[in-house]
């Protein structure tokens, strides 16, 4: 389950992410559905799968940090049932993991980004208006600082929540960093990816990564969030 979205983009993104895992997992049954915007949606996904006769499921929110979506919504429309539906395991999140960082660091070296002593990090993503959800970015930025020579790293959200990337960007240079790089800390391209590109770019990025999408690393988040639900009878609903 991924959230949907009206831009195009973002569900193609998630279809590579997608066949990535199929590539490396083959035989294993995947399906994909949204929360919203786009089809199918999960009530719908389930009950093909349903048809499909499957007796069991695991569900994976397909998003970077546990917030309302994850611990509301959707527990919310699978506890909802319907005719035939399977049982559901419900997977954790993607994030946080250190393949996610590692991800991270790739789109960052693609974009050109280089970490040094006079380089800054903002970490961009969506925000939220669970404090747990933007305390867990702040933890994944507070790990890239140490995992490479930044001058230092900071959170920065699209929404919801302060500051966001230009300002975070504008503080960093009045701090003292010579230079800014932005990490795009998002599954998918789309209408917050794009504020997080144009933000800091105005307030004088000078690199801006794009969104994780099909990266490898996702793909192995993926697999072993799947395998910890699979295996573990507490991950029914």
């Amino acid at each position: 389950m991924a959230h949907g979205s009206t831009d195009p983009r973002s569900a193609a993104a998630v279809s590579s992410l997608f066949d990535r895992v199929r590539a490396r997992r083959p035989g294993l049954d995947v399906r994909l559905c949204y929360l919203d915007h786009t089809a199918p949606g999960v009530a719908e996904a389930m009950a093909c799968l349903g048809r499909d006769g499957a007796d069991e499921v695991v569900v994976l929110p397909t998003l970077l940090t546990a917030a309302y979506h994850s611990k509301v919504d959707l527990p919310g429309v699978l506890s909802e049932g319907g005719p035939r539906w399977p049982r559901v395991r419900y997977a954790h999140t993607l994030g946080p993991h250190p393949l996610l960082s590692a991800a991270v660091e790739r789109r960052l070296a693609e974009a050109g980004a280089v970490p040094g002593p006079g380089t800054a990090l903002v970490l961009a993503a969506a925000g939220s208006s669970d404090p747990e959800a933007n305390a867990t970015v702040g933890a994944v930025a507070e790990e890239l600082a140490g995992r490479a020579p930044w001058r230092e790293a900071v959170p920065a959200y699209a929404s919801a929540a302060s500051p966001d990337p230009g300002e975070a960007v504008a503080a960093l240079l009045e701090g003292g960093a010579e230079r800014v790089a932005v990490a795009t800390y998002l599954l998918a391209p789309g209408f917050f990816a794009d504020r997080v590109r144009e933000r800091s770019a105005a307030a004088g990025a000078v690199v801006v990564s794009e969104a994780l999408g099909d990266a490898e690393e996702l793909a192995g988040v993926v697999l072993e969030r799947y395998d910890a639900a699979a295996g573990d009878a507490r991950a029914r609903l």
